[in-house]
């Protein structure tokens, strides 16, 4: 019988733990393959007290000792951590760290009261964003749209539920710091009477004797008669002291609130942003091998994962073709495209510039058809002049955006940024659009800045024309956004669901392709931001605007769901959600500061009516706030007035600009420190490589032998 070989504990390692020496063996050693490795010439990587690979410590015992005490004194220096399952250990590891803080805290006690302090604030603020977290409407529905229809659709439908938060939470202060003042101090007066005169004028608002329903429907729709003496317009509200300042800080603390929100929004799409355009965890492989969720149970949350990762995928698979290509064009390719690319623009300004064009003319023709003997008689033709702007700029916008896209696709940008472009085209379509409707009443309000005009030359302002110029900006501000609330249920209710319904009777391939309807998220972006901006614009003319506009985003919440999940396929082409989740807020920024620049204005150079609305009297609506500082004690007097000096602005710059370039320098740092992360991920991607190269080179040379 073969004598079996004995087992040798010196060949094998110890009993003790410490490595043995290795026994002699034919071909390369270990340490020899791995001093070939790419990161052999670093120990960025390596363990505390783990030595260069390929020495002899392990045969030595003084090595491994100290090696063993090396290791203990850096765990001990080491401070506490959160968890140990963020620490990067293998699992036994982990749990004898895990045993090792228990046994720690066992005796210690119950620890310092500053530590038990930091854990019980953690976890109040874990709880509190779990809370927050839960509390999130329609969390469920996005879920099952973004894994229906793609991450698109869904950030489409997350912006909407963000612009409702803002205009519930407008509406709140409004009711808050306006209406409750309103009638804290008394019931508000009536409208003026009708001889009521002054030197600028009269103002009669509101329907006088019998009206019929057809003339108050037509008030319904234009703002007008007996909406336009209510709270739902500026110059309803009487010219009290109080009333005027909380009217006017409502205005800029709805305003900072937006700006806050959003930035905050913002910055967390921006870091969404980097991350995918850096491509360090957006790859193929990383979709494939850490993209699956093994919590999931159920049939449907398992299939809506599996669409979630197919569109993502095929995201991925597009844009690296696109950049694939890119990196092959020659500098002949590279110079036809980038004129191509230039000509397409050109025409995109001269399109724009034609309908601004025709906004402007068709603002100037609807002040002059309004005086109109027949205009004034026939109610339907005066309801259409009134709104002839918004009728113009819909057709614009209807007719312009298709154009858009067709130009997109032949500047050969990835489908991401093709939806950037159309957005940021048609966006400034509608937003200078409206400025340009700004602009046309600025030019009737201040008589084209003509102070010596005979319209403008008592009161500073066109009071012959606009007795009460505030209400007359709300009210156009009213119409464009009732404009834009019907003629999205008309397209749904009169188009979708018909389509729906009469392709369904259609037999065969025509009846399956007049029924495929794609949900268009730019065309619906655009009309969420066009809306909001409107909202920003008009809200201090029109102090109940933002109530209007939560009321339509709830309803077009409600219907667009409906509309996607029985009218709409999903998109044959998705895009990357993260970088329209920083674009979007990016535009409701844009929209915001040029809602800011009529608002503004008004406040500062325009003089306030002299018939209605609080500031009713003062050379301008900021009056009020110098006049209000100016009753407080001398004390608060001279600190707040010290802080619009000189003395105070050139300190809080030199601060700072310390703190931006204290920031600039932090990100830099962190800057250089993710690149060499980045670098030694690379590395370690090479040493795998290597190493399967040297087993498979290993296994063939043993199958040769």
């Amino acid at each position: 019988m073969e004598e079996r070989p004995r087992w040798d504990p010196e060949a094998w390692g110890s009993v003790e733990g410490r490595p043995a020496p290795r026994a002699a063996r034919t071909g390369p050693s270990l340490s020899s393959v791995l001093n070939e490795l790419p990161s052999a010439a670093t120990l960025r990587y390596r363990g505390p007290g783990v030595l260069p690979w390929g020495s002899e410590e392990a045969e030595d015992e003084e090595a491994w000792r100290s090696m063993q005490t090396s290791a203990d004194a850096a765990l001990q220096e080491q401070p506490e951590p959160g968890a140990s399952r963020e620490l990067p250990w293998p699992m036994p590891a982990r749990r004898a760290h895990r045993q090792r803080l228990a046994r720690d805290r066992v005796a210690q006690g119950a620890g310092s009261t500053g530590a038990q302090w930091t854990r019980l604030i953690r976890r109040s603020k874990e709880k509190v964003r779990e809370g927050l977290r839960s509390l999130q409407p329609w969390a469920w529905t996005l879920k099952r749209i973004g894994g229906q229809f793609g991450a698109g659709t869904e950030s489409y439908f997350s912006l909407l539920r963000f612009l409702l938060l803002l205009n519930v939470l407008a509406s709140v202060l409004t009711a808050c710091m306006v209406l409750l003042p309103t009638w804290l101090e008394g019931t508000p007066p009536g409208p003026p009477a009708p001889n009521a005169s002054s030197p600028c004028g009269s103002y009669n608002p509101g329907s006088h004797g019998l009206v019929t329903f057809a003339t108050e429907l037509f008030n319904l729709l234009s703002g007008e008669g007996f909406l336009e003496w209510s709270p739902l317009f500026y110059g309803f509200y009487p010219p009290r002291p109080h009333l005027a300042i909380t009217y006017l800080c409502a205005a800029f603390a709805i305003g900072l609130l937006y700006l806050l929100l959003i930035l905050h929004r913002s910055v967390s799409g921006l870091k969404q942003t980097l991350l995918a355009e850096s491509e360090a965890l957006t790859r193929y492989s990383h979709r494939v091998f850490s993209a699956w969720d093994f919590g999931l149970s159920g049939e449907v949350h398992v299939r809506l994962r599996q669409r979630l990762i197919l569109y993502e995928l095929q995201v991925e698979l597009e844009e690296a073709r696109v950049r694939r290509r890119a990196a092959v064009r020659t500098l002949g390719q590279q110079a036809r495209l980038w004129s191509v690319r230039l000509l397409l623009n050109l025409v995109v300004l001269a399109l724009l510039g034609a309908a601004f064009y025709g906004i402007y003319w068709a603002t100037g023709a609807t002040v002059d058809l309004q005086d109109k003997p027949l205009i004034q008689r026939t109610p339907v033709l005066k309801l259409v002049v009134d709104y002839l702007p918004s009728i113009f700029i819909s057709v614009v916008n209807f007719v312009l955006p298709p154009v858009f896209k067709l130009i997109a696709p032949l500047e050969g940008y990835t489908r991401s940024r093709q939806i950037v472009f159309i957005l940021l085209r048609t966006v400034s379509l509608r937003l200078v659009s409206l400025l340009v409707l700004l602009f046309s009443l600025w030019n009737e309000i201040t008589c084209g800045g003509d102070a010596e005009d005979e319209r403008c030359k008592t009161c500073d302002y066109n009071y012959k024309e606009l007795p009460c110029w505030e209400t007359r900006m709300g009210q156009e501000m009213y119409k464009l956004l009732l404009f834009d609330l019907l003629t999205g249920l008309a397209v749904i209710l009169l188009y979708q669901f018909p389509r729906k319904l009469l392709c369904g009777l259609c037999p065969g391939a025509l009846g399956r392709f007049a029924r495929t309807q794609e949900f268009q998220v730019p065309d619906e972006v655009l009309g969420l931001i066009y809306a909001q901006t409107v909202v920003w614009v008009g809200s201090f003319f029109c102090p109940l605007l933002p109530l209007l506009n939560t009321v339509k985003f709830l309803l077009l919440f409600y219907l667009k769901k409906i509309t996607l999940f029985s009218t709409c396929s999903p998109a044959s082409r998705t895009f990357r959600a993260s970088t329209v989740n920083f674009f979007f807020p990016l535009v409701l920024l844009l929209g915001l500061a040029i809602s800011a620049v009529p608002v503004l204005y008004s406040i500062f150079l325009i003089p306030p009516s002299k018939l209605c609305g609080p500031f009713r009297g003062q050379s301008s609506i900021w009056v009020v706030i110098p006049a209000s500082i100016r009753e407080l004690p001398q004390t608060a007097q001279n600190v707040l007035f010290f802080l619009g000096t000189q003395a105070f602005a050139v300190p809080l710059l030199l601060i700072s600009s310390i703190l931006m370039a204290y920031t600039v320098a932090l990100a830099n740092s962190y800057g250089r420190l993710i690149s060499e992360l980045k670098r030694q991920i690379q590395t370690e991607a090479q040493n795998k490589v290597f190493l399967a190269q040297r087993a498979v080179a290993l296994s063939s040379a043993d199958r040769t032998l």
